[in-house]
């Protein structure tokens, strides 16, 4: 059996040729969970696209992955079959975050263009290496942040970009989710026949299997971040993205478990970014009430936007009392209009949008919408606010 590789060395990989209009892409699956089959059912409909090959460490997964959404797919338990497959022309990496990294380097060295979602890094060490393997090669790599791709969200950063929020200095954003009511203390039992613990764990530490670790990974630090790199990733980079920043100067976090003590990370978190460009951004996270949902508040001195994943909003200052505690009517709105397809239908967070603009990169061999040093960027500066919640430190961009 191979043995996981677990470290990131320089590509070797040559360049690809320009794809004709009717070229058939190969594509692989890497990661059959549920956000790994959503993708690939994304692109199954797509013109001149296959998905050919799927991967997971877990047998009934990629059994799941083929009779849903890639019927036609060759099955794999060791992802470096999807990689030496020359059937395969890119890759989708849909696996816990710890993989992320290593298996985008190892895919850009087998030629492969990549499809990576976020966070793109398990640490801030992840960032350069990555960076430097895919800006020496010409693989074209996208990422998760996929609200890049959507129309109402490159409306509203045009409009911030105009000028019609004046001066933005404060940026508050929150996701909020309930857990609890999710059933997650029922964990589903693993077939330990069918699952390759050591495949699966790869790079993180070495430890006896956990159902609860398999099925909830995103909140425990050897493999995930907790709400910070799984939800905030999304919106921190949606705000450097409008605001121009690559990163901040310092970061605050506090975080604490109140309910969900069988689960690693804090359950409730709050954090707070000071940029250079000249604003504060904060961040409120919960996963025991999920109340409002998720969405990004934009303040200037003329104006505040509202913007999450159905649409935005603008009010200008002024249009209410002082401190009135109600909104007044916004002066213009945008909602997303009904779903004109199936796959519209049953994407709500843009990832068809995405997706679209990577397979179009790859025919023409230009950069993505989501592209990776932006997304490593946001990355980063998750990383940094679970450094400062777990350090209960400030963290200063000279301390880093």
């Amino acid at each position: 059996m191979r043995k996981s590789a677990s470290t990131m060395v320089a590509p070797v990989a040559a360049p690809r040729g320009v794809l004709g209009a009717n070229d058939r892409i190969g594509v692989g699956l890497i990661g059959c969970g549920e956000r790994g089959r959503g993708v690939a059912a994304h692109l199954e409909p797509l013109r001149n696209l296959e998905v050919v090959a799927v991967s997971d460490a877990y047998g009934p997964r990629r059994d799941q992955a083929v009779a849903e959404v890639c019927p036609k797919a060759r099955a794999w338990s060791d992802y470096r079959e999807v990689l030496d497959d020359r059937d395969v022309d890119a890759v989708v990496i849909a696996t816990p975050d710890h993989w992320h990294a290593p298996m985008t380097v190892q895919a850009i060295q087998a030629g492969k263009d990549v499809y990576v979602e976020k966070p793109v890094t398990h640490n801030l060490e992840e960032g350069e290496q990555l960076l430097a393997v895919a800006e020496g090669s010409e693989q074209v790599i996208a990422t998760g942040t996929q609200q890049r791709s959507w129309d109402h969200f490159l409306e509203a950063k045009g409009l911030v970009e105009k000028g019609v929020l004046g001066r933005v200095t404060f940026v508050r954003c929150h996701w909020l989710q309930n857990h609890l009511t999710q059933g997650w203390r029922r964990v589903p039992d693993v077939d330990r026949h069918r699952l390759d613990w050591e495949q699966w764990l790869g790079p993180a530490p070495k430890q006896p299997f956990s159902k609860v670790r398999f099925h909830y990974w995103r909140f425990f630090w050897d493999f995930g971040g907790g709400s910070v790199t799984d939800l905030m990733t999304h919106w921190i980079d949606v705000i450097q993205w409008f605001m121009n920043s690559a990163h901040a100067d310092e970061v605050h976090a506090v975080g604490s478990t109140y309910v969900q003590d069988w689960l690693e990370v804090p359950d409730t978190v709050t954090a707070t970014m000071l940029f250079p460009e000249g604003y504060t951004a904060a961040f409120e996270g919960s996963l025991i009430f999920g109340l409002q949902g998720a969405g990004i508040v934009f303040r200037g001195d003329k104006a505040m936007m509202t913007l999450d994943r159905n649409g935005y909003a603008l009010y200008e200052e002024g249009a209410t009392p002082f401190e009135a505690p109600g909104l007044p009517a916004p002066v213009h709105c945008f909602e997303r209009p009904e779903p004109k397809s199936n796959a519209e239908r049953m994407d709500g967070s843009g990832t068809l949008a995405n997706l679209r603009n990577w397979i179009g990169c790859i025919c023409d061999r230009s950069t993505p919408n989501a592209h990776l040093r932006a997304a490593v960027d946001s990355a980063n500066t998750a990383h940094r606010v679970n450094d400062a919640l777990r350090t209960k430190r400030i963290l200063e961009e000279s301390h880093i």
